[in-house]
């Protein structure tokens, strides 16, 4: 029996320098907002990344570890997800990019 690979997806915030995005809320008051919306359905893990100095370009990384595709498909369609989503105004007015990731 082989093991189903994880879905990966990455969700970025294109700005400058000067973009408003509060760190401190999107890691304290976001990400434990997505997990309680998406980890019933099968979020493994959020993880946020961001540049070592302000520069334009990319200002923020999420990674987003879901069991398998299902449990992406599920959690985008939970009822939670316009919670999450109109979360987003509360850090920044970038509108966020997903991608999903695959291993080679």
């Amino acid at each position: 029996m082989s093991a189903t690979a994880p879905t990966i997806i990455y969700v970025t915030y294109q700005g400058s320098a000067t973009t408003r995005f509060d760190r401190g809320y999107y890691v304290g008051t976001h990400l434990p907002l997505v997990m309680k919306a998406w980890e019933g359905h099968g979020l493994e893990s959020a993880a946020a990344f961001f540049p070592a100095a302000a520069q334009d370009g990319t200002i923020a990384i999420c990674e987003l570890r879901f069991r398998d595709d299902a449990a992406l498909a599920a959690s985008l369609a939970s009822a939670d997800t316009s919670e999450v989503m109109a979360d987003v105004a509360r850090f920044t007015d970038v509108k966020p990019v997903l991608a999903r990731a695959v291993s080679v």
